[in-house]
């Protein structure tokens, strides 16, 4: 299929691209383009406007700030994936980008965009996100605002919002990321992000869920340990079936018990870090 009719705007700068956005009905922000183009393309996704915001520098770069990393918006997937700041305070993120396609995917796609995917296929850094307990900055016609990823996840970005950062608490080393892969497409069947902190592990899963979800009870039942791969599993027994989304060919039952075996692998590996 190819693309429907839609007009282009390349803004000088972010207060234009949110007037461009609010102005036009059907507006939407073009980052890396490696989620919604795709989507257009396939019909799965409309657009009357794309506002162009790749050339915008307040929405680039890493650093530091107040015990957290914030990552621009438009930092590609590769460059999060290679940096040495979020591979040693949040491995979790830089290998949920790492896994994203293959490196043109990575050297295009955004963390930003990423994170605002919506579609029939998961991306990897939403549940990442959730894991680090990241917050996500908006800009929109009412001004800056933050979200968790966790809120950003289940409601989208605002309409007319543009995500500007991703705001990642700084956790060291004791986080991780595994993904089981679509052989076709890259995008995960099931992926599992984990971070273990002194009130215990936080757990994300995604690709097995209709989007990327926090597992509460999962962290409760495992809380104070241990994390072998029986203990584990019988956490994710005790689930409910119906939050994992069957597709594929997959049952609900199997991608339970992938995602299951996922968080554990994740986790061993998270502990085997903290030495």
């Amino acid at each position: 299929m190819i693309l429907t009719d839609f007009d282009y705007a390349r803004p000088a700068g972010l207060a234009e691209a949110l007037d461009l956005l609010s102005g036009t009905r059907g507006a939407r922000v073009l980052a890396g383009g490696q989620s919604l183009l795709p989507a257009l393309r396939a019909g799965e996704d409309s657009a009357r406007l794309l506002v162009d915001v790749r050339r915008l520098p307040e929405l680039r770069g890493i650093a530091s700030t107040a015990g957290a990393i914030r990552i621009g918006a438009l930092t590609t997937l590769a460059e999060l994936a290679a940096s040495p700041r979020v591979l040693a305070e949040a491995p979790e993120l830089a290998a949920a980008a790492r896994a994203n396609g293959d490196p043109q995917v990575r050297n295009l796609g955004t963390a930003g965009g990423n994170l605002a995917a919506r579609g029939p296929r998961a991306t990897d850094l939403p549940a990442a996100a959730i894991a680090a307990d990241a917050v996500v900055e908006l800009a929109g016609p009412g001004g800056r605002t933050t979200v968790t990823a966790e809120q950003l996840e289940a409601a989208g970005p605002p309409p007319g919002a543009v995500i500007t950062a991703l705001l990642v608490p700084a956790g060291g080393p004791a986080a991780a990321f595994e993904k089981t892969a679509d052989r076709a497409t890259r995008y995960p069947v099931c992926a599992a992000a984990v971070r273990i902190t002194p009130d215990g592990p936080r757990i994300a899963v995604t690709g097995a869920t209709a989007r990327a979800l926090r597992l509460r009870g999962v962290e409760a039942r495992l809380r104070g340990g241990p994390y072998t791969t029986e203990a584990v599993l019988a956490a994710f027994r005790a689930e409910p079936r119906e939050q994992f989304v069957p597709g594929r060919g997959t049952s609900a039952e199997y991608l339970g018990h992938l995602a299951g075996v996922l968080t554990a692998r994740a986790l061993q590996r998270a502990e085997r870090a903290l030495g």
